[in-house]
């Protein structure tokens, strides 16, 4: 963001392409997770529910992601500006400090602090504990992969 334009907020096509992005590999992966549990459980195989444990964690991350930038489709100018100055309450609010990793909408204030507002507290902390176990989880399911192609 440059000096001449403080209240401007995330890229509008960005945040489009998010919302879409989103909206669609959430169910995908979802339904992904779902079948491959579902094969996982015929099969029984360590790999199989592996891969279906990470597909769900995906679409959990995806989906809490994707809930999160929806609060910036929904908030047009006029309720980002009210969110703000109800955050900074009797400070005087100097401009916008949006981010997409991590997802915030702050707002900045004279006295050079950023308080939050329009994302909930709780998204970038659930998407960072659901990314970090999908990842982990595919991680897993492809060393156990891995090692039956050798043992094979």
């Amino acid at each position: 963001m440059s000096g001449d334009q403080p209240y401007a907020g995330h890229d509008g096509t960005v945040v489009l392409l998010l919302t879409l992005a989103g909206l669609v590999a959430t169910p995908w992966l979802l339904v992904r997770g779902v079948r491959l549990l579902v094969r996982a459980g015929a099969a029984r195989t360590a790999t199989a529910a592996l891969r279906s444990a990470a597909a769900l964690a995906w679409a959990a991350a995806a989906g809490m992601y994707t809930w999160g930038v929806l609060h910036l489709v929904l908030f047009d100018d006029q309720d980002r500006s009210r969110a703000c100055n109800t955050a900074v309450g009797d400070r005087r609010l100097t401009g916008y400090d949006p981010s997409f990793i991590p997802l915030h909408f702050g707002c900045r204030t004279g006295d050079g602090h950023t308080v939050e507002a329009v994302i909930p507290s709780y998204i970038n902390p659930a998407v960072t504990v659901l990314g970090v176990c999908a990842l982990a989880l595919t991680l897993a399911g492809f060393a156990t992969a891995r090692r039956k192609e050798e043992i094979s």
